[in-house]
């Protein structure tokens, strides 16, 4: 089992800058891949970012591109996901996920279904 706990969520005015953090414990967390995906208001869960249990292999959705970086610190067993040049419209739940080891490419990564453990999630708002 892995438990994940996301912080680092809050309110901000466009423009600004949020990190998210995702901390994860659990024997099984080594080795995984972590993907943050957000749910904005009304709408369906989206994919933002991928990364491998290396950072070798990362993806972003087009919606984080020059934006948001994705990165992990795996001594601390924490992922992180910042976020620059915010706009509102960047509004949503930001949750954390991870899944077994192994090479996915962007369609697996993006997939919702390859990461079988997700944190409770983390609010981040974004006002104009």
């Amino acid at each position: 089992q892995v438990q994940l706990v996301e912080t680092g969520g809050g309110l901000v005015q466009a423009g600004g800058s949020l990190r998210l953090s995702c901390a994860g414990s659990g024997r099984t967390f080594s080795g995984t891949v972590m993907g943050w995906f957000r749910r904005p208001p009304g709408k369906e869960r989206e994919f933002v970012a991928h990364s491998s249990w290396s950072g070798r292999t990362i993806y972003y959705a087009d919606l984080a591109k020059g934006r948001f970086t994705i990165s992990r610190d795996n001594a601390k067993n924490t992922g992180y996901l910042q976020m620059n040049s915010l706009k509102p419209e960047d509004t949503a739940v930001y949750y954390c996920a991870v899944g077994p080891t192994g090479a996915l490419g962007p369609t697996g990564a993006s997939t919702s279904s390859s990461y079988p453990y997700w944190g409770q999630g983390t609010q981040v708002t974004v006002s104009s």
